[in-house]
């Protein structure tokens, strides 16, 4: 008996350490992506964002480290709540900055980088709420 497509998704967004895992791998390839986003566009972002290139610089860096870091995380068999607790609560921090961000003006961000702070805060609330749900279950 063969399993099915559909059956393998379901048993991968299943609460549990399935769906922890999961969520932790996509946000570290998708923080990691990121951060190196941000590191080589550094300069055109400033026009684009309004983010000021010292500043991206910095983001690119730190996104860059912590999508390696949640990357070790998932990996781990089995994996680190204490370490997975970590990354979820980092990740509702970088939501809460990001949204601040974009309603205070602080970073003097252009139209689309406000958007995009609101995008990301988004998306990295989505990773935040799935690795909250993996971790109660798992």
């Amino acid at each position: 008996m063969t399993t099915t497509a559909p059956s393998r998704l379901s048993a991968l967004l299943t609460p549990g350490e399935p769906l922890l895992r999961l969520s932790l791998r996509l946000d570290a390839v998708v923080t990691g992506v990121n951060g190196l986003a941000y590191l080589a566009l550094a300069y055109p972002l400033e026009r684009l964002l309004g983010l000021e290139v010292r500043a991206g610089l910095a983001i690119g860096v730190f996104l860059t480290a912590y999508g390696l870091a949640v990357a070790v995380v998932g990996l781990r068999s089995p994996i680190s709540r204490p370490a997975a607790a970590a990354v979820a609560i980092g990740n509702t921090a970088w939501v809460v900055a990001s949204l601040a961000a974009a309603l205070t003006g602080a970073l003097s961000l252009t139209t689309v980088g406000t958007v995009w702070a609101v995008l990301q805060a988004i998306t990295v609330g989505g990773f935040a709420a799935l690795q909250y749900r993996g971790l109660r279950a798992a």
